[in-house]
């Protein structure tokens, strides 16, 4: 997994409206990057709906926001939709960003072990540098950790 210190990868995807999206794009600018499991799966919801209710604040304090699943760009348009969230979402079904970013990897749920997005959110800073590293996201809190963290 990338730490802290580290340069974060700069990725290429395609978000929910099919437009291309890099991390170069927000050079200067501060990256709240989270990796999240499922669209519209219950602690996804949590989070993504934490951080769309708490969106303007964010961006108040200087932060982007973006979320990455291996889901496709369909289903990221029908849970933005369906839940009106206003930062990007980036489909990534080849898992080449979650594994670029190392949250990709063996998962244990109810009993069985998988494969699976490893939930985790990156704070990148202006210079594309990895400030802090979120491995336990509080789903229901997650805007409250960054800021937390990031004062």
């Amino acid at each position: 997994m990338i730490g802290v210190g580290e340069k974060a990868p700069n990725f290429k995807g395609v978000n929910q409206n099919g437009n291309k999206i890099s991390l170069s794009d927000y050079k200067g600018k501060k990256v709240v990057l989270y990796f999240y499991p499922k669209d519209n799966t219950p602690g996804c919801t949590a989070q993504a709906c934490n951080l769309r209710d708490n969106y303007e604040l964010l961006l108040q304090k200087g932060f982007q926001v973006i979320g990455i699943s291996i889901d496709s760009v369909d289903s990221h348009k029908k849970f933005e939709k369906k839940f009106d969230l206003p930062f990007p979402l980036v489909a990534d079904s080849e898992k080449t960003i979650v594994n670029q970013y190392g949250v990709w990897g063996e998962k244990k749920f109810m009993g069985r072990t998988f494969d699976g997005t490893h939930r985790t959110t990156f704070l990148i800073d202006e210079k594309g540098i990895v400030q802090y590293v979120i491995t336990k996201p509080n789903t229901k809190e997650q805007t409250e950790q960054i800021l937390e963290l990031w004062k």
